[in-house]
């Protein structure tokens, strides 16, 4: 008979961490007068494009406009065709769309849930233009096996890094040595948060002028000084761009968390590690695999449940960690199970077998710098709890 407790209080999934440093910057900015764009999101820019190792850095509203600009600059639209994961949110399928392209999904890789290279190559026709690889959970892509197909294609790669601050690919942090452009977001419940934003980078001067132009409505250049002594009134409109820019509120917050990444990242580091040695023993359990070539973030914790060795589904699983006050989410509903994908182009189940399996078995685990020791031990408790219960 199991001794487990439920505990009286609830354990979020996520959680923001926001110390004294971001509070009192974003008072500072508050107090300067400027909360528009302005210095904060040009020194943000500077900053994390030094961060990565990137030429370029480009801050955002969101990894949404990232993608969406991203594409736009390298010339991507109507009649052309974009690879793509459908293990992702639907932001990275619908950008290819507001281009005027289309989505067209391969299957993921069962073991990393990131796009597999192979099927890839098989989606590859005359009208490919251009990749968009998910560094999905913080697990990063076979970057090698992708680059080789877009050199023999001529294919451009934007990589949707939205998962993947931090993450390296054989040593090197996502972001350094681009060949084509890296996407990054920092939502709510990202590993660096302006609450929302995000950032294109790229070694790449065309492609940063032009993301420039389209996400300031299409200007012909800068136009955040135009209110300061010296700056211009005039500008042009050369392409109908659209307002994708982040601002110094929100840049003042990257700026002290960007300070902070490392003692967040070791934080997260820890925790992951908790659980992995926790579940690995456990045949009712499949946590995540990394490959040797990925430093992985830990962007979210995605466990697998075999449900061979169950009596229960993944949902029911859920429902059962809810009971025992743990807090969960599921990353993600494959796009090509989505009504409106479905509806205009006409996927049928078990066109996608590995992302179809993945997706009907996974649970994104609480996992965040600001989690207790004893938090992270009673989620390791409720889920070997559950899987005691209803083992077969």
């Amino acid at each position: 008979m199991s001794s487990f407790k439920v505990r009286d209080q609830f354990i979020p999934y996520n959680q923001p961490d926001i110390s004294d440093a971001e509070i009192n910057e974003v008072v500072d900015t508050l107090k300067s007068g400027w909360i528009a764009k302005g210095p904060r999101t040009m020194e943000f820019e500077k900053q994390f494009a030094e961060y990565v190792g990137a030429k370029h850095a480009l801050a955002l509203n969101s990894c949404t406009a990232a993608l969406h600009v991203s594409l736009l600059s390298a010339g991507i639209g109507e009649g052309d065709e974009v690879i793509s994961s459908p293990m992702t949110f639907a932001s990275t399928a619908n950008t290819i769309l507001h281009c005027g392209a289309k989505p067209v999904f391969a299957d993921i890789d069962y073991r990393t849930g990131c796009i597999d290279p192979a099927a890839i190559a098989k989606k590859i026709t005359p009208k490919t233009k251009a990749i968009v690889p998910i560094h999905y959970s913080g697990q990063v892509c076979d970057l090698d096996a992708i680059y080789k197909l877009a050199d023999e294609h001529d294919l451009y790669v934007s990589e949707d890094a939205a998962h993947a601050l931090w993450s390296r690919y054989k040593g090197r942090l996502i972001g350094h040595n681009l060949q084509g452009a890296a996407c990054y977001s920092f939502y709510a419940t990202k590993n660096l948060t302006t609450g929302e934003g995000g950032m294109l980078a790229t070694d790449s001067d065309e492609i940063d002028a032009k993301a420039r132009v389209w996400a300031g409505q299409g200007m012909s250049h800068n136009a955040w000084n135009r209110y300061a002594k010296g700056g211009s009134w005039r500008y042009d409109i050369c392409e109908p761009g659209f307002k994708y820019n982040m601002f110094d509120i929100q840049a003042a917050l990257g700026l002290r968390q960007l300070e902070r990444m490392e003692e967040m990242q070791q934080k997260r580091l820890k925790i992951a590690d908790r659980y992995q040695a926790a579940f690995q023993k456990c045949d009712a359990l499949d946590p995540p695999f990394v490959p040797d070539y990925t430093t992985h973030c830990w962007h979210l914790y995605v466990l697998r449940i075999v449900p061979e060795n169950l009596t229960i589904d993944r949902d029911q699983f859920i429902v059962e960690l809810n009971q025992r006050n743990v807090g969960t989410s599921v990353h993600f509903i494959p796009v090509t199970q989505m009504s409106y994908y479905v509806n205009r182009y006409g996927f049928k189940p078990n066109d996608f077998p590995n992302t179809e399996k993945h997706f009907a078995r996974i649970i994104s685990l609480p996992l965040y710098p600001t989690m207790t020791q004893e938090q992270v031990q009673y989620v390791i408790d409720a889920v070997l709890d559950i899987v005691e219960k209803y083992h077969k």
